[in-house]
């Protein structure tokens, strides 16, 4: 299952799941280097950060800011 890592609050990271839900991960069953934005992995009951799927939303994120901001 993949997730995105919306926001931190507290000792836990609020994430938003493949299907658009909302849970709450506790921030210590995260890699260290985990920040807001990454997309992480869940496997074999432990989390990963997908650098790969990470980079490239971050990369559609900003054409799309290009995209609005060039008119």
């Amino acid at each position: 299952m993949k997730y995105i890592i919306d926001r931190f609050e507290g000792k836990w990271a609020v994430c938003e799941a493949e299907d658009g839900k909302m849970i709450d991960i506790e921030k210590s069953k995260l890699p260290k280097n985990a920040r807001a934005g990454d997309v992480i992995v869940q496997e074999n009951g432990k989390f990963r950060v997908d650098k790969k799927e990470t980079e490239k939303r971050w990369k559609e994120i900003e054409e799309l800011m290009n995209e609005v901001f060039e008119e």
